[in-house]
């Protein structure tokens, strides 16, 4: 995959992890760049909703926090500029159905797993990889549960399990 496999594509070069939140080192901002850092990302889904979501991730750290992230895709299949496609580059990459990310919220601090609590805020969203997207990320909130329940995978498992059972369960309404 190359920078050219997304020329005329109709969709993004969506950051899994954004250029913005890797800007203390030049090598650490380039890293974001790499092919592997990118998924076709309907475009207003990337430059509105994503871009939301980013940004108030953002503010969240100017305020006192760590924020830790963890993001994905699945499915096949998205809506972009040029329409529905499930895959760009002749077939070398294929566009996902939709888009999460979970963010888990700590206060500054040291012994961050240790700090984790019932009342850590935890915020998942699941996002169609569409172009009808004008809203906020917001609208999208979802459970961790329900992240796992379509991707297959088990999120924040290092917890105690009643501890991961309880923030899991729980959708972000701040």
């Amino acid at each position: 995959v190359t920078d050219a496999s997304y020329n005329s594509a109709g969709f993004d070069r969506g950051h899994h992890c954004p250029s913005g939140d890797r800007t203390n080192t030049i090598a650490a901002n380039s890293s974001t760049f790499l092919m592997t850092n990118m998924i076709p990302q309907a475009q207003y889904n990337n430059q509105i909703v994503w871009a939301g979501m980013e940004g108030s991730l953002r503010r969240l750290v100017t305020l006192g926090n760590e924020v830790y992230i963890i993001m994905g895709s699945y499915g096949i299949g998205g809506t972009g500029n040029g329409g529905f496609k499930t895959t760009i580059d002749a077939g070398r990459v294929t566009v996902p159905a939709n888009i999460w990310k979970v963010a888990i919220v700590l206060p500054n601090g040291n012994g961050d797993s240790a700090r984790v609590s019932t009342s850590t805020r935890v915020i998942a969203v699941d996002v169609p990889n569409n172009n009808s997207l004008f809203s906020s990320w917001k609208n999208y909130r979802t459970s961790v549960d329900a992240i796992e329940a379509a991707t297959g995978y088990d999120l924040i498992s290092r917890l105690p399990a009643i501890l991961q059972a309880t923030l899991e369960a729980r959708v972000d309404n701040l």
